[in-house]
């Protein structure tokens, strides 16, 4: 990680290591967390959508039946 004899080519810090390692922790694991509940959230509209488009799917083929079964109702009353 961070010690005392780094090599010139690397970036010097003004704050001691022991409060940039506590620093980095916290802003990993904040960032580990937005991306979990993004990752939920994502997976929950994915499902949503896809019962939507299969209920879709169904109430499209209901209406078929049912303006199906109206034509055979018009047809015996004529």
């Amino acid at each position: 990680m961070l010690d005392s004899n780094q090599s010139s080519d690397d970036k010097k810090y003004k704050s001691p290591a022991r409060k940039l390692v506590k620093f980095f922790e916290k802003s990993r694991n904040n960032w580990r967390a937005k991306y979990q509940e993004l990752k939920y959230k994502m997976k929950l509209m994915q499902n949503k959508t896809r019962y939507l488009e299969k209920r879709k799917t169904q109430l499209n083929q209901r209406i078929k039946e049912l303006q199906q079964e109206l034509d055979q109702y018009r047809k015996k009353k004529t």
